[in-house]
């Protein structure tokens, strides 16, 4: 081991053992927290918050334990300074900085800087280990005229980053905080205000740009978004699950992922709709649609409605219930919250009704009723059922689901031909039926009276619970007092300091999730930031949930509309952003393709054009010499082919993805041993099937595709860019022109 070795090795030992020692120190204080403490609010209070704490520190010190310090630069005014995952500090009076976190802006040049611009660097270190043990120096030299070198040099300056992206596929997104680009760096460290779109085709690492920002965002903006949450918002639960240890392995554990099938709490979509009924369901109009369906239960009596109280037959007709109508929805309340004004408006003319048929003097049709005397009807109408069924009849509480289910089984307000294609019965939701939930429950609102009510029997009943305390406090004390015949001692008891009111504050339930966690379960939580990844895939209607979701209009957007394939999806970013921001948002385009080799890319671009001649794929960085290859399979013998070819594909190391037709899927996994079919596919396995819309946003070493004639050109350019080593295609139909062509 050379000198430079030995200094990086004993600095990553420095590091680590600074780590252990607070991960240590850290898991004394969820144990001390954790204690038995006393009975007091106060004490359970600080003990909650301390675990809270304490356990937050520790999942973020445990999740960047492996590659933790990973560059360093040379100043030339003399410093240097080591970069990793996280910030660490040494354990002495000045704190002085360790490690620099990557988010720092003094570590901004060791991303940025250039022979050109070096930035005031002299050097630019890169330093690869595994586990605690250096393995690689690979230093650029910035600075031209200073002699110093230390054998080290990389004279390209990409070794590292070409070496990254070779490596062996394990199943799971890696962060790429050690080879971030300079332009990829500026799109992370962009202003946090307003809507940024990112596009770029694929393997540009867009993705993982967008989730470094989220992490620079929260290193930034840490009191504004740990109080807010980020959303990321992912195509579909296995994306989620191949990105899911990028944010902890930068420090970032409380971040909420979901994809848009899981956006509205307490639904979750486990159905497939038809092209067609995504389509109808995700357009615009079906706001106004939805909004109409919940007019149509705010009804009218035909015939007329027949109350009896007390004997008395009060009839509520059309034109009666129409002036109770009209004063509710003049109140432009949701549905839910604007029935009590119904209500309330309804029983004013029964009270009306019955007053002035009980309370007219026959004589000289004076009224013979007080104020008090109609107030007491009013209260006695109010208590009858019949009252109440008729409330239930024209303005009935309504739920998202049962709304929307409803309008499925009868879509109304529809042209017949969207009707037919909609309609369907039972309660499975489907992505598409998400944000029509959603629209619901903003159109519906929440009717919170029970839920007040049960709140404050609740409070009632501790407040009665702590006045039994402090009536036992005061008892106690005074025959404390009697046995000691002190009437002028001053010692002050519980009672004497608090009421039961505010005893009984102390002791609510305090709520110390984390943000993210809280916000999992409210719709009406509004998130910091969201990060959209393949945002090119969603409706309308799904963008007006996400809108809701954020007020500010904080967001990065991530996608290739080159790539879309979902039916109902919005369109241009211009399209989807004017009625939100209008132009108010910043655009980037990535432009470099990092992940598939270039004899892949020639061929998708290929097919791509011949269906879009505009379309401009990145430019491919690597090659591989490894053309695609096509395999015709004999009639009848697909699947089998297939096996074949897994088995003669399938990498020493790494990973190898079937993409195939979702309807071709029991067959193959019939003859693909160790191999599951299903909507959340385990993508750690050596081997794994997927249809193009779950291979989304995904990469493999090797990419077999299957039947390329059942594809939309989207979905296939999707298919045919995963791969980042090696291509084939199987097929037994004939395969699409320009596929053919490149093959």
């Amino acid at each position: 081991m050379d000198g430079e070795f030995r200094r990086e090795q004993e600095f990553i030992d420095r590091v680590h053992r600074r780590v252990d020692d607070l991960c240590e120190r850290t898991r004394e204080s969820v144990d001390e927290a954790l204690a038995p403490v006393g009975n007091g609010r106060q004490a359970l209070l600080e003990r909650d918050v301390r675990v809270a704490e304490s356990t937050g520190l520790l999942a973020a010190l445990e999740a960047v334990d492996g590659s933790l310090c990973f560059g360093r630069i040379d100043t030339s005014a003399g410093p240097v300074h080591h970069i990793g995952r996280i910030g660490v500090r040494d354990d002495d009076a000045d704190a002085t900085p360790l490690l620099i976190d990557w988010r720092a802006p003094v570590a901004r040049p060791f991303y940025s800087a250039t022979g050109h611009t070096p930035l005031g660097l002299r050097r630019r270190r890169h330093i690869t280990t595994e586990g605690r043990r250096v393995t690689a120096l690979n230093d650029e030299i910035l600075d031209l005229a200073d002699p110093a070198r230390t054998g080290h040099e990389d004279p390209s300056g990409d070794a590292v980053l070409l070496a990254a992206l070779d490596e062996a596929r394990t199943g799971r997104m890696h962060d790429i905080v050690r080879t971030i680009q300079a332009g990829q760096d500026r799109l992370i460290r962009a202003p946090h205000s307003g809507v940024l779109v990112v596009e770029g085709g694929p393997g540009t690492g867009k993705t993982a740009v967008a989730l470094h920002r989220a992490a620079y965002l929260l290193y930034e903006h840490r009191e504004l978004l740990a109080r807010r949450a980020v959303l990321i918002v992912g195509p579909n639960p296995a994306f989620l699950g191949y990105i899911a240890e990028v944010l902890p392995s930068l420090g970032e554990v409380g971040v909420l992922a979901l994809t848009p099938g899981e956006l509205f709490p307490g639904a979750r979509a486990t159905a497939e709709d038809s092209p067609r009924a995504a389509a109808v369901k995700g357009r615009a109009e079906m706001a106004d649609v939805l909004a109409a369906v919940v007019r149509d239960h705010q009804t009218l009596p035909d015939p007329a409605l027949t109350i009896v109280h007390d004997r008395e037959a009060l009839v509520l007709d059309a034109d009666l219930v129409r002036v109770c109508r009209d004063h509710a929805r003049a109140t432009r309340l949701p549905h839910n919250e604007a029935r009590e004004h119904f209500e309330g408006r309804l029983l004013n003319v029964l009270t009306d009704m019955l007053a002035e048929r009980i309370g007219t003097d026959p004589f000289d049709g004076s009224q013979l009723l007080d104020a008090s005397d109609v107030t007491s009807l009013r209260d006695e109408l109010g208590a009858n059922p019949e009252v109440h069924g008729a409330v239930d009849l024209l303005w009935p509480r309504l739920t998202p689901q049962r709304l929307v289910a409803a309008f499925l089984a009868d879509p109304t307000h529809l042209a017949e031909e969207d009707a037919d294609a909609v309609r369907r019965s039972g309660r499975a939701w489907t992505p598409a039926d998400i944000p029509l939930l959603d629209e619901a429950a903003e159109l519906l609102g929440q009717d919170d009276r029970a839920a007040l009510a049960a709140a404050e029997r609740e409070r009632l009943e501790r407040v009665a619970y702590a006045q039994g305390v402090l009536d036992i406090s005061y008892a106690s004390r005074t025959q404390e007092f009697e046995d000691r015949d002190d009437e002028d001692s001053e010692v002050l008891g519980a009672h004497d300091l608090v009421d039961a009111d505010r005893m009984a504050e102390r002791h609510e339930e305090a709520d110390h999730r984390t943000a993210a966690e809280r916000a999992a379960g409210d719709r009406t939580w509004a998130f910091g930031h969201i990060v959209v990844d393949e945002a090119q895939e969603l409706s309308p209607m799904t963008w007006r949930l996400l809108m809701r979701r954020c007020p500010t209009r904080s967001m990065t957007l991530v996608g290739d509309p080159a790539q879309a394939a979902e039916p109902g999806a919005a369109g241009s970013w211009e399209m989807i952003l004017r009625p939100y921001v209008g132009d108010r948002w910043e655009h980037s385009r990535l432009d470099v393709n990092y992940r598939t080799p270039s004899e892949v890319m020639d061929l998708a671009t290929a097919v791509i054009r011949a269906e879009c001649p505009d379309v401009e794929p990145p430019r491919s960085v690597r090659s591989t010499g490894e053309h695609p290859r096509a395999h015709a399979a004999e009639p009848g013998g697909l699947a089998h082919a297939v096996a074949e070819r897994v088995s003669a594909e399938t990498p020493d190391e790494g990973r190898l993805a079937v993409i195939a037709p979702r309807e071709l899927h029991p067959d193959l996994a019939a003859v693909l041993p160790d191999v599951r079919a299903g909507a959340e596919p385990d993508l750690s396995r050596p081997v794994v099937l997927l249809d193009s819309r779950q291979a989304k946003g995904l990469e493999f070493d090797v990419v077999i595709v299957v039947e390329p004639s059942r594809y939309g050109t989207g979905d296939l350019y999707v298919a045919l860019t995963r791969a980042t080593r090696r291509l084939a295609v199987v097929h037994a139909e004939p395969l699409p022109v320009a596929l053919a062509a490149g093959l």
